[in-house]
């Protein structure tokens, strides 16, 4: 048993000594010339102003993770496409079943509005559907 994981136990070894090596070769032979300009914060050519402690609006990452589901569920279209023609039609009812998911999981997005970056924010307390109702009858009404 110590021979078969001994291989693996050695893989391992050489590549923490080739990774530790490489970075110890690095840190040895870089140039090493800190000036206050390089030590500051890049922001786009910006001068950085305040703290770096800046809340950010959630819309970024939902719109993000959105993106990631549908990029990666898309990626699922390559090996499909290569096997078609060996499975005929149930790989193309299968396609079509898997493809009528997502627009159905774009569609609920699409209606929650969470593709939307000027999204209303929610509203809360005992009079939020009446100021809602009556936001409504005004724009209604004139």
């Amino acid at each position: 048993m110590l021979t078969e994981f001994g291989g693996i136990l050695a893989f391992f070894i050489v590549g923490a000594v080739f990774t530790a090596g490489g970075l110890i070769a690095a840190w040895l032979l870089r140039p090493h010339r800190p000036y206050p300009q390089k030590n500051s914060t890049y922001e786009c050519g910006e001068e950085p102003v305040g703290t770096t402690r800046v809340r950010f609006n959630i819309r970024f990452y939902v719109v993000a993770l959105i993106f990631l589901v549908f990029e990666v569920e898309v990626l699922f279209l390559f090996p499909w496409a290569l096997v078609f023609k060996q499975y005929g039609m149930i790989a193309f009812v299968e396609m079509l079943v898997f493809l009528g998911i997502l627009v159905v999981g774009y569609a609920y997005v699409w209606a929650k509005g969470d593709l939307e970056w000027d999204k209303p924010a929610p509203r809360f307390g005992k009079n939020a559907a009446a100021t809602v109702y009556e936001e409504q009858n005004e724009t209604v009404l004139g």
